[in-house]
């Protein structure tokens, strides 16, 4: 017992260490933490003794991550992308998966059963990474977040059928594949069914304490995955469906935060346990077949994703950050080659193949988001082909003909929808742009001028006829795009007032220094506000009756448009 909780302790505080030097240089934590591990683990110090024990926690980080990740999915909003989610992502997993066999047959070193397995671990990408560093930008509710989640759901479908194939492979049968499908299909039907008529009003009484309330939420998470167990699935897909059986309710968000801190814990040592894995044994007779399996996932990958995305109507962009987030491969392929492993279908080599894979593809999508505005800014000319298929977005727009605008306004959530009713009473003429695509659409049937995109995004600013505006106002609190757009903006049109949001007072200054003419500061916003409306109804009270229906009536209409405060929709991209 004092082993575990030493094993445990040290990888904390690594993790720690190395988080904290990570956030000194600007670097994902991610990376810090696989770090942490591969220095704790076997090939350096060893001063972990019960890897199988981590194994086992960093299992039930990947089931809480998904279980929150459940909780906050719309599966409503997924409706949009649901051919591309479906078809696309069951094409790209299908070539993924016969290219990476073929390359297999191709060394001539694995054989006929070990190409199947290689062909499955690079097919397959990672909710649980691809997730946690949406979630941390705020894109899990933009189109291209929505499409990547759409992907890896199915993949992760595929994957657990894939699992449960290898499996019992010496007795799999087409009988075995549809009593395998079925079970998943009622415990489905289980799933709907509690979610309507049971979960509300079991939550309804446990919600009245909130210990209670806590308990109950883990308790899906852990029911659902050993009930998903049972039947012959993960259990962190179970975890998942347990989030999404609950996700509906009115306490969903409460649930979220009481469950972070748990996720951010274990999921924390899931990532340093997959650096303890990685043994450097035969490294020489694996590392010509780990480079092209590496060229495959990072090179490949992204752009056979680019081009399925493309050709399902979406523009270049949207396809570019869905396929480069994509280029790694999954969780579920270190639990196949484990597998594997135990049932003697593979070797340690292709073992440690698929751990340096995963380490090193898992830290390159890291940068891949971290950087992805960056990175499209340099491929931008590259990728203008796949603009021919482009049919989507033309449908998330309304842009009058020979209109000029006034006011521009980027990112209308919370904060952008006072500032547009603003310029309405100024009688100006305005125009939004936001990226997500449920705000746009909303917009649209109001026919309001909108147009789906981001700061980020050169296409849009040349659309937004920027040399025309008297006013460009940013919401989005991320400080290098506010530093592109103001220089973007200077560049065409020095007369033009520009407006930007941070959240924190240095990167304000920084702003003001590189030329903002007002920076927005949300957290000091509120106070300053009720110091106005102090000093206008001290006097008059009935002047705060009427503030209060004006406010009451505001939040009406907010709310039209899914509206919360950003604490409890960590998702969202626009403040």
């Amino acid at each position: 017992m004092e082993n575990i909780f030493f094993d445990i302790g040290i990888i904390i505080i690594m993790a720690s260490m190395f988080g904290i030097l990570s956030k000194l240089i600007r670097q994902p934590l991610i990376p810090a933490y696989v770090l942490a591990g591969i220095i704790i683990g076997p090939s350096f110090l060893g001063l972990i003794t019960n890897l199988d024990t981590i194994k086992i926690l960093s299992e039930i980080g990947i089931a809480f991550l998904l279980f929150v990740v459940g909780l906050e999915l719309d599966i409503k909003k997924l409706k949009d992308i649901g051919l591309v989610a479906s078809i696309g992502g069951t094409i790209k997993t299908l070539v993924m998966f016969g290219i990476g066999y073929g390359l297999a047959s191709y060394f001539g070193v694995f054989n006929q059963l070990e190409g199947i397995y290689i062909g499955l671990i690079l097919a397959f990408s990672s909710t649980m990474i691809v997730i946690k560093l949406l979630a941390d930008k705020r894109q899990i509710d933009t189109l291209h977040g929505r499409i990547i989640i759409g992907i890896l759901l199915l993949e992760d479908f595929l994957a657990v059928l894939a699992i449960s194939i290898l499996h019992s492979i010496n007795e799999f049968s087409v009988g075995f594949l549809i009593v395998s499908m079925s079970k998943g299909f009622l415990i489905l039907l289980v799933i709907v069914f509690s979610s309507k008529f049971i979960f509300p009003e079991l939550f309804k009484f446990v919600a009245k304490t909130p210990e209670l309330l806590f308990l109950a939420s883990v308790t899906m998470c852990f029911l659902f995955a050993i009930i998903f167990n049972y039947f012959g699935f993960s259990i962190a897909i179970g975890a998942f469906a347990g989030g999404v059986a609950i996700g509906n309710l009115p306490y969903n968000y409460h649930i979220m935060g009481k469950i972070k801190p748990l996720k951010d814990f274990f999921s924390t040592i899931f990532f340093a346990s997959l650096g303890m894995e990685l043994v450097f044994t035969s490294f020489e007779k694996i590392i010509v077949p780990t480079l092209i399996f590496l060229a495959f996932v990072l090179l490949f990958k992204p752009v056979l994703v680019m081009i399925i995305t493309s050709l399902f109507g979406y523009k270049k962009r949207i396809s570019f950050l869905t396929g480069i987030s994509l280029a790694q491969i999954s969780e579920f392929s270190l639990i196949i080659v484990a597998q594997g492993q135990i049932l003697g279908h593979i070797n340690n080599e292709i073992f440690s193949i698929s751990v340096l894979l995963a380490v090193i593809t898992i830290i390159t999508t890291s940068y891949f988001i971290k950087y992805d505005a960056w990175l499209y800014h340099h491929f931008e000319k590259i990728l203008s082909p796949l603009d021919k298929f482009d049919r989507k977005e033309k449908k998330l727009s309304y842009i009058p003909k020979n209109h000029r605008y006034q006011v521009i306004l980027l990112g209308y959530d919370r904060i952008g929808y006072s500032i547009l009713e603003a310029v309405k009473k100024l009688k100006k003429t305005g125009m939004v742009v936001d990226y997500n695509p449920d705000i746009i659409k909303k917009l649209v049937n109001r026919n309001i001028p909108c147009m789906y995109g981001d700061l980020a995004d050169p296409e849009i600013l040349k659309r937004l006829n920027i040399p025309h505006a008297q006013i460009v106002i940013s919401t989005i609190p991320e400080k290098e795009d506010s530093i592109y757009l103001i220089n973007s903006v200077k560049e065409v049109n020095k007369r033009a007032s520009i407006f930007v949001t941070a959240n924190r007072v240095e990167e304000a200054l920084r702003l003001y220094d590189k030329g903002a003419d007002y920076v927005i500061l949300p957290h000091f916003l509120g106070g300053h506000h009720v110091s106005l409306m102090l000093e206008d109804v001290t006097h008059d009270l009935s002047k705060l009756m009427k503030n209060k229906i004006s406010h009451i009536s505001e939040l009406k209409n907010r709310t039209k448009f899914g509206m919360e405060h950003p604490k409890h929709r960590a998702s969202k991209q626009n403040p």
